[in-house]
């Protein structure tokens, strides 16, 4: 799910040290366009989850550099390094736990209870499943994982009062250092 495409995954296995060296981890990667103008987007976080301007342009300047060298994409690109937003893509098995409480939309590589799309709130992790309580059931579903293509947080209130609060935090973090070194 980080990667889509062959390509894609080839980028990834390129420039994830080149994130971790840097302190960021990619959250997804896409190489889209034709043959003519293509774009590489790279979505990216701190461990911490957080990721700034200053991030991202740290992160393009380190993965400009690898890119350069490697010319791993013929002709001609534009590269995007973002953060994953709020309603952001829910790309690795930790993303879930992560993510616990929230609601998500989820699309399958094939049909599961009889259907490729679901919506619920995410309940977690077991053995390489992703938990998720559908409105209506009483059953918390079960789904694989690896038969996950797709997968998004739904923007809703609770969602941005989450981000909302993590941003307050991080302020306060903040304001809490720049005092310190007064």
């Amino acid at each position: 799910m980080r990667g889509k495409t062959a390509e894609d995954l080839k980028l990834l296995d390129l420039l994830d040290p080149v994130a971790e060296a840097a302190g960021y981890e990619i959250v997804r990667i896409r190489l889209m366009g034709g043959d003519r103008q293509r774009r590489l987007q790279i979505m990216a976080e701190t461990p911490a989850g957080e990721m700034n301007v200053d991030d991202c342009a740290a992160l393009s300047r380190a993965v400009s550099e690898v890119m350069d060298a490697a010319d791993p994409i013929s002709g001609e690109y534009v590269l995007e390094v973002s953060s994953p937003g709020v309603d952001r893509p829910l790309t690795r098995l930790k993303d879930f736990e992560t993510y616990e409480g929230l609601e998500a939309r989820l699309e399958l590589d094939r049909m599961a209870e009889g259907r490729k799309r679901f919506r619920g709130v995410l309940a977690g992790i077991e053995d390489g499943q992703v938990c998720l309580d559908l409105e209506g059931e009483t059953d918390t579903v079960l789904v694989p994982f690896d038969w996950i293509v797709e997968a998004k947080l739904v923007l809703s209130d609770e969602l941005m009062k989450r981000g909302a609060a993590q941003r307050a935090d991080r302020l306060g973090a903040d304001d809490d250092a720049s005092h310190r070194e007064d």
